[in-house]
């Protein structure tokens, strides 16, 4: 499971620094800033202890929530 955060971890912040250099669309800030709080969130390391009693399954569902929130950003705005 913590492979699978790390691998996760490393995938979002990643991304979140190639779209922040590059910055292809209006959308570009707050799609890498998603991806910077999801690596945030899948860190193995930081939630280790539960330093702010987040559990688990409550990291798994604001990580679902911002994955969920993605095309919102992906629409064009009229």
């Amino acid at each position: 499971m913590a492979l699978i955060g790390w691998i996760a971890s490393f995938m979002a912040l990643f991304g979140g620094v190639a779209l922040w250099q590059d910055m292809p669309s209006d959308g570009s800030p707050a799609l890498a800033n998603i991806l910077f709080m999801l690596a945030l969130l899948t860190c193995p390391w930081l939630w280790r202890d539960k330093p702010l009693g987040i559990s688990l399954s409550q990291r798994i569902f604001l990580a679902m929530a911002l994955l969920c929130s993605l095309p919102l950003l992906l629409f064009p705005r009229n």
